[in-house]
């Protein structure tokens, strides 16, 4: 029978840090084998002096949640080293995942109907089930499930591969899945996953081999920066060995190495912030991986340069410090901030689709500079039909549609030429209002808007996020001024013709806030590109405009006069993605 744990709230607000044997397990679900869980054994670690703060209750983390303050609650999660056995868990996760569920539809008994519909009963089946192609099989990681645990385990990942086709490849799913178990039921765990899965605001869990081979790649880049002494260190011992191949597993010296009560309190900070926690966790496992090789023999040069990726695995099952001092040092890595982590990601999978596209051969690269990558005839048509941007003719000067849509389409991502495009908002139809653009729009990604002036300039903007981002609430519960990716550029078609992409792509050195000022928006404008001007910014009306130069993109003005009388307006979005 599906297990259900009974109202702890009141359990989970009696906290302190002093935990007593009799109730040492009090706070792990049934499916636990809680005789392999050892208490924390370090050396030298200062005794406690009486005068250490409270620790939060699970009552004021809820109500912080609930009127928005999750910079507060970021904060709490990092100090507050709960006991391993605390029965805070057993609603903190739940509720740090809900944050992220889209599916509202879960809420309600969604899993044991997934499970009826998967498996013809919800009882739990005596024979082993066979998992998902996504799963790594060499990663399946019980920590301290006892069977029933694991078969649950195995059930849970079945049934969230059901239900999200679309995962691929993801090795760490069934590890996450099996920590969430040792502190809630069943049903509990699989709402977490899907709130983790699903997010849109923040990554947790990787679902493709794409995905995660670009993790591990913008872990080893950042790895240059941030830990730089220690790749220097692993480079020079063993120059024959890539250093891919230690970078490769590296979310495994944090899943497979640490000792549970690290992983635990990790987990708080992850299931609020996200993949990030992760990045710093593995930065300061390198640096003081590093430390230990210069004064420990047992991580000497010659014992480890033929498996630096193991050893660090094994150093990490020993790791020489507290969850509270791995934490403090990974949030105290200064330079880090969430738009440098994405811009080097969004520049190494923009490099790998590229190089994907490279290998698969001569035909496919002739092919995808050829007509025979453009939309269908159809909707070249179409577009031909409808379109009032890509069909330009002045006295001197006639420009086909043909021409113009094969320019555009050559600038985009590979991957997005693929679909075809679809009009979504034009202002010769639905009117020239941002609150009509807003709902005709504000739901796709990416989308490509472009303008045509009085002057019958045309010129626009490959947009790579959803509009509806506008509306995306940060850490200390604020709208968002900015949002959008690297992915994001501006273009112009007529008179001239130019791509203008981010400038972050051409290098990795950190430019500032004012080179990551992609796509802003409220009820009164739009706006793309920032940083001492403005590329576009255009009226609530639709009907005004200006551009000049900006950091973001370091583009002229897109028309000569700066400021423009929009003719018409139009959106495209593309079917498919």
């Amino acid at each position: 029978m599906p297990y259900h744990r009974a109202d702890t709230s009141a359990q989970a607000d009696k906290l302190s840090g002093i935990v007593e044997e009799s109730d040492l397990y009090e706070g792990f679900a049934p499916h636990v084998e809680t005789s392999e869980i050892k208490t924390l054994d370090f050396y030298n670690l200062p005794k406690p002096t009486g005068k250490e703060p409270a620790l939060r209750s699970y009552t004021e983390i809820q109500q912080l949640l609930q009127l928005g303050k999750k910079h507060i609650v970021k904060s709490i999660l990092r100090e507050n080293s709960w006991p391993i056995n605390s029965p805070i868990r057993s609603q903190l996760w739940p509720t740090l995942c809900g944050q992220h569920l889209t599916k509202q539809n879960m809420l309600d008994g969604f899993y044991w109907e997934m499970v009826h519909q998967v498996f013809g009963t919800t009882e739990l089946s005596e024979k082993p089930i066979m998992l998902p192609a996504f799963v790594d099989a060499t990663h399946c990681l019980p920590y301290h499930l006892t069977a029933t645990g694991r078969a649950v385990a195995d059930r849970i990942v079945n049934v969230l591969g059901y239900d999200c086709p679309d995962i691929t490849y993801s090795p760490v799913l069934y590890p996450i899945t099996s920590l969430l178990l040792h502190f809630m039921s069943e049903e509990e765990a699989y709402l977490c996953l899907a709130g983790l899965v699903g997010s849109k605001e923040k990554t947790f869990i990787n679902q493709t081999k794409l995905q995660h081979e670009v993790t591990w790649k913008t872990v080893m880049q950042i790895a240059k920066k941030h830990a730089k002494s220690a790749v220097a260190y692993f480079q020079r011992i063993c120059p024959g060995q890539k250093l891919e191949r230690v970078f490769m597993d590296w979310c495994w010296w944090i899943l497979a190495g640490l000792p549970f009560q690290h992983l635990v309190r990790i987990m708080d900070c992850y299931f609020h912030e996200g993949i990030k926690v992760l990045y710093r966790i593995a930065l300061v496992v390198l640096n003081l991986f590093h430390k230990e090789c210069q004064s420990n023999n047992e991580w000497s040069p010659d014992n480890i340069k033929n498996d630096i990726g193991n050893a660090l695995i094994k150093f990490c099952k020993k790791i020489p410090v507290s969850p509270a001092k791995l934490l403090h040092a990974a949030f105290s890595i200064r330079g880090l901030s969430t738009q440098y982590i994405s811009r080097i990601f969004i520049k190494t999978e923009m490099l790998l689709k590229s190089r994907s596209v490279l290998n698969s051969g001569s035909k496919q690269l002739i092919k995808s500079r050829s007509s025979d990558n453009l939309p269908t005839s159809q909707s070249q048509v179409n577009i031909q039909m409808m379109s009032h941007t890509l069909t330009i003719r002045e006295k001197l000067h006639s420009e086909s549609c043909r021409n113009l849509l094969f320019t555009l389409w050559s600038w985009l991502p590979v991957r997005i030429t693929m679909y075809q495009p679809v009009l979504l908002y034009t202002t010769e139809e639905h009117g020239c209002s941002l609150t009509t653009f807003y709902v005709r729009v504000e739901q796709h990604e990416p989308t490509l808007l472009m303008i045509k002036t009085c002057n019958n300039e045309v010129f626009g903007a490959y947009c790579s996020s959803r509009w509806f981002e506008r509306n995306v609430k940060d850490d200390k519960g604020q709208r968002q001024a900015y949002f959008g990716t690297g992915e994001t550029f501006l273009f112009s078609l007529y008179p001239e013709r130019a791509k203008y992409p981010w400038v972050g792509i051409e290098g990795d050195r950190d430019l500032g806030h004012s080179s990551e000022l992609f796509m802003a928006a409220d009820s009164k404008m739009i706006t793309i590109g920032g940083g001492e001007g403005q590329a576009i910014w255009m009226d609530e009306n639709i009907r005004f405009g200006k551009t000049d130069r900006c950091k973001t993109f370091n583009n002229p003005p897109l028309c000569p006069s700066g400021d423009f009388e929009i003719r018409v307006l139009e959106v495209y979005g593309f079917v498919g993605i």
